[in-house]
């Protein structure tokens, strides 16, 4: 009897974008699981901390990439880079992002599970959803029912994030852009401090969402979220308007041409 045999693949028949599905969806479980209890802190400084449920979390995650990609290469939040960085296959791995709502009791959170240049998923522990895209067309699976993801505008809502650092002032600030005149008149902002909002833009719950940021387009937060938007037909530049690339400064991700032209002469205006 042969290894495999052994420990046969819990996922043999899965595509790229259904192994990222069933790894965030893995990861989500953990993140349930541990929600309420005591959690260990482990401090990142500069005001950061991971927690204990991150680690289980992205442990979990781990556990089914290895499984089914197993000569994949994997960069995790926590544990940090397993296998060769310049693999020409790399996963990338958020496994709790909004760690700071979820240790103060709040369930805005996010599992990101992403491979490099294509497929993610972005499974959200508390609703039961799992955004997910195979890099061409992007879908969220409710009550095991896949629905298109459908970006629009007509909500008007425009998440902006207001965490550090912020490698764009002062030329760019996030808080200056809610106090812009316009801005109130056109959309309604939002602050949830979770990159699950950047998925909502993709499924027409967002009109948009802005951050200030560095390389934001190979992170481990903003990789899913990314990938699910451009494959929904989103509008996906850093601040300065370009394509969002490793060397981009920033993120606008709109829903639409004309929301982002109107956020652009805001945060240029």
């Amino acid at each position: 009897m042969s290894p495999a045999d052994l420990h046969p693949d819990p996922h043999p028949d899965l595509d790229d974008a259904g192994v990222a599905a069933a790894a965030a969806l893995a990861g989500a479980a953990v993140v349930r699981g541990m929600f309420g209890g005591p959690l260990t802190r482990f401090d990142k400084g500069a005001g950061d901390f991971a927690s204990a449920a991150d680690v289980a979390a992205e442990r979990a995650v781990l556990d089914v990439l290895r499984t089914a990609r197993p000569d994949d290469a994997v960069l995790g939040e926590e544990s940090g880079q397993h296998g060769a960085a310049g693999s020409a296959r790399q996963w990338l791995v958020d496994p709790l992002c909004g760690t700071l709502n979820y240790a103060a009791g709040g369930m805005l959170v996010a599992v990101n599970v992403a491979l490099r240049d294509g497929a993610a998923a972005v499974a959200d522990p508390f609703s039961g959803e799992v955004f997910r895209t195979d890099g061409v067309s992007a879908w969220v699976r409710r009550d095991d029912v896949d629905l298109r993801l459908e970006p629009t505008s007509a909500t008007r809502l425009v998440d902006v994030n207001l965490d550090p650092p912020f490698p764009a002032a002062p030329g760019f600030r996030a808080v200056d852009l809610l106090a812009h005149p316009r801005f109130g008149e056109r959309f309604r902002p939002r602050v949830v401090s979770t990159t699950l909002a950047v998925a909502w833009v993709a499924a027409g719950r967002r009109a948009a969402y802005v951050t200030d940021g560095d390389g934001l387009a190979d992170s481990v937060h903003f990789a899913a979220g990314i990938a699910l938007c451009r494959a929904a037909g989103c509008l996906v530049t850093g601040l300065d308007g370009a394509p969002a690339g490793p060397a981009s400064r920033g993120l606008v991700v709109a829903a639409d041409a004309g929301t982002h032209a109107q956020l652009m002469s805001m945060i240029h205006g």
